[in-house]
């Protein structure tokens, strides 16, 4: 039996889950499962992308547009409770309520054994190669379980092994909320299950899965709905699934993947599951300080060490590496976006619909996707975008007279576009295309691909028209959003009234500005609309700037509101330092002290509670170059808010938090978001030696970096396309170089100024 842990990308334990909490993920982006590792009853939680609850409807209200004057009429007044009864009637989607995600099912499989009489138990996932394992001794006999999710074969699949010949005999049956969401299983032949089922809503979504079982000697039968295997001697259970969002017969479909796949050895099933993943994953290697003996403990051991006040660079390590592979895992081509809980989700009514929440939420979740060099996982939220602009744009006409698209803080599987909820603090915020069109001049900056930023031009050209025409000038000349809010934050009037419905909360005028300046570097890059590229220049000339409040803070509103949660889990006028750009320490130093300010307000009033927010905060000081207070967040994020199973604990389960905590550490140790490729420049005393290679830095460079007592030791930035990089070294005291490399070739920096290209 193994019993070694060989690096730091591994998850393991001693026993199996004793809830989804303690489970382990696998995924191929469509499809994902939760894995238990049970010894008597093993446990498959399974999810399908596109098993959402009903179809596409228009929700947009009908009487917005003829309130909006109204509204901001009442907002301009200072009559706040006036104006948001209104907004709650008439700036509403109707039903208020978008689609939500629901659970595929559970594939059960029972041994008969007993957990109590088994022994040398094992479970791991090996992020290396995107393996669950599990292993024990029954009855003298050493059992083993290999599982994974296949992209390139679609589908799941299970290796059942055993010591001895004719010891593997189990039944095995689909269930889903005790069959009461479920149509009907059926056998189709001695080997293979289809379920069928339906997710209701009126014109909701057919699915289907199958299983099929492969034993090696032994037999298999079926009895009712039970597949029942005897006397193997090792088994491939092989799983699919599809569903009437992608197929006009998702049956069909499903069986053609379970033939393909069964046609297949498992040892090529398994080669090509591992040339597939390793291309993403391999790409990217961290280690922070030296190899340690915590390796041999446990990962939940490791983790509550760390809970008791113990350092664990090595485990962190672990943690980003686990980041990485959960978006390899549930975000890939023909795939859609992670949702707010990647794709596992095992309730029929999950926290928060399990939707993509776009106020922070959905962006978060792709913080990694560039820097962490995994450019292709970031296509399905391009392809979700794409999908919300018809939708965005009647809602921009219907609900605000306005040219371009919209979408507010939440959208579904059918790029829903209306607002979400009748809840004021959030509701009414038609920023969440504006901050998602962002990401695809992103993945331009990273990868000069101009190809594509033609095709996204015009994308992010219609969420800037949006604001053209919805933005209203101030008496003072500047030109603010009106209605919105400042997500998801209350704030205080002179009178002590409360109100969370607002003219020119900071956060738009920074996304706007992030939107316009995009929209006018892509413009100028393509030699196209020069004339629209004037007028945005001139619009993004009147936004207001961030202001500095009477505590010396970044103000989260137009006026200097305090809030009524000091210690708010968003910090949502920090936009302009991660993910914006206009704060940067060295170019704007005065809103750079006042963001960091605004940061030790919120954490002394108990703020990065949720494990998101703490992410945002790791990355915020990583901007501010304090690596100190990055580090200690990083430390709190595993401290406080990360489950058993390394998932990021809201609570409940959201991914956001892994993904923005394996962001902000690479945030620590690599920055190019100001045209200077920013080498360790928020390097924490605990993190003394290490390296990183394989990160993305704009421009289209890849960096490696090493680093001893604090000190780097080599550096090399590869260019894929060419072109002049500008370089800022640790402890350089702002000192830029420039160099300029050549395609495919490499800067190298070897200990002090030792410099050549090769």
């Amino acid at each position: 039996m193994t019993n070694v842990t060989r690096n730091n990308k591994l998850l393991w334990y001693r026993q199996p889950a004793r809830n989804w909490n303690e489970a382990l993920p696998i995924g191929n982006g469509r499809l994902g499962a939760m894995v238990f590792g049970l010894v008597g009853n093993e446990r498959i939680q399974l999810n399908e992308d596109s098993v959402w609850y009903g179809g596409p409807r228009d929700r947009n209200n009908p009487d917005a547009l003829s309130n909006l004057s109204k509204v901001r009429e009442l907002l301009a007044e200072g009559r706040i409770k006036e104006a948001e009864e209104l907004a709650a009637l008439a700036l509403v989607g109707i039903p208020e309520s978008q689609r939500h995600y629901e659970p595929l099912g559970d594939v059960w499989i029972n041994f008969h054994h007993r957990q109590e009489l088994a022994t040398n138990y094992r479970r791991e996932l090996n992020l290396a190669n995107g393996l669950v394992n599990v292993e024990y001794e029954y009855n003298g006999v050493e059992y083993k379980r290999e599982i994974f999710a296949s992209y390139p074969n679609e589908v799941i699949m299970m290796r059942i092994t055993a010591s001895e010949k004719q010891a593997i005999s189990f039944q095995l049956h689909y269930d889903r909320g005790n069959t009461r969401n479920l149509d009907e299983t059926v056998p189709l032949h001695s080997n293979c299950l289809i379920m069928r089922g339906e997710t209701g809503g009126g014109n909701g979504i057919s699915f289907r899965s199958g299983v099929r079982v492969i034993p090696e000697n032994g037999e298999v039968t079926t009895i009712g709905n039970r597949l029942i295997v005897k006397d193997a001697d090792a088994v491939t259970i092989l799983i699919a699934a599809a569903t009437s969002y992608r197929f006009v017969e998702p049956e069909t479909q499903c069986l053609k993947v379970l033939e393909s796949a069964a046609n297949i050895s498992y040892l090529n099933l398994l080669q090509n599951h591992q040339d597939d993943y390793q291309s993403l994953f391999n790409r990217v290697e961290l280690e922070l300080g030296k190899e340690n003996d915590k390796r041999q403990l446990p990962t939940d051991e490791r983790l509550q060490l760390l809970k008791d006040g113990e350092e664990d660079a090595d485990l962190i390590s672990t943690y980003f590496h686990f980041g990485r592979y959960l978006l390899i895992s549930s975000s890939r081509p023909n795939s859609l976006p992670a949702t707010l809980q990647g794709i596992w989700n095992e309730s029929m009514l999950p926290p928060w619909d399990s939707k993509y929440t776009i106020n922070i939420n959905t962006q978060m979740n792709y913080w990694t996707a560039e820097v962490c060099n995994l450019s292709e996982c970031h296509q399905p939220l391009f392809d979700h975008i794409e999908k919300m602009r018809e939708p965005g744009r009647k809602t921009a006409e219907v609900m605000y007279g306005c040219r371009g698209f919209t979408a507010h803080h939440n959208t579904d599987i059918w790029g829903d576009t209306a607002p979400q909820d009748i809840y004021m603090p959030a509701t009414i915020w038609p920023l969440g295309a504006a901050w998602l069109c962002l990401h695809l001049w992103e993945h331009f900056e990273y990868n000069g691909d101009i190809s594509f930023l033609k095709n996204a031009y015009e994308t992010i050209k219609e969420s800037a028209l949006f604001f053209v025409d919805y933005l209203v000038e101030t008496p003072t000349g500047e030109l603010i959003t009106t209605p919105s809010v400042s997500p998801e934050n209350t704030y205080i009037l002179s009178n002590g009234e409360r109100g969370t419905l607002c003219e020119g909360p900071s956060m738009d005028s920074q996304i706007i500005y992030e939107l316009f300046s995009s929209c006018i570097s892509a413009s100028k890059i393509l030699e196209i609309d020069e004339e629209f590229r004037q007028e945005l220049a001139r619009l993004r000339d009147k936004l207001p700037k961030p202001k500095i409040g009477k505590h010396g803070q970044i103000q989260e509103w137009y006026i200097d509101y305090d809030e009524a949660e000091p210690g708010h889990r968003h910090i949502s006028h920090l936009f302009a330092l991660h993910p914006g750009k206009q704060i940067v320490p060295g170019e704007t130093d005065e809103w750079a002290r006042a963001a960091r300010v605004t940061l030790e307000r919120r954490l002394q009033h108990g703020g990065g509670h949720t494990g998101w927010s703490r992410a945002w905060i790791i990355n915020m000081w990583a901007r501010l170059h304090d690596g100190e207070r990055a580090y200690n967040n990083v430390h709190e994020l595993l401290k406080s808010s990360t489950l058993p199973n390394m998932f990021d604990n809201h609570p409940p389960f959201q991914i956001d938090g892994n993904f923005g905590g394996t962001a902000g550490i690479a945030e620590m140790l690599l920055q190019s978001h100001n045209d200077v490729i920013h080498i360790l420049p928020a390097l924490p005393k605990a993190w003394k030696e290490g390296s990183v290679k394989g990160l993305k830095a704009r421009g289209g460079f890849e960096v490696e970096i090493k680093w001893s007592n604090e000190q780097l030791e080599y550096m090399a930035i590869t260019s894929e396309k060419g072109g002049v990089c500008k370089i800022r070294l640790p402890h350089s005291q702002g000192k830029v170089f420039e160099v300029e490399i050549a395609p495919g070739q490499s800067f190298v920096y070897e200990s002090q100024l030792s410099e050549k290209t090769v």
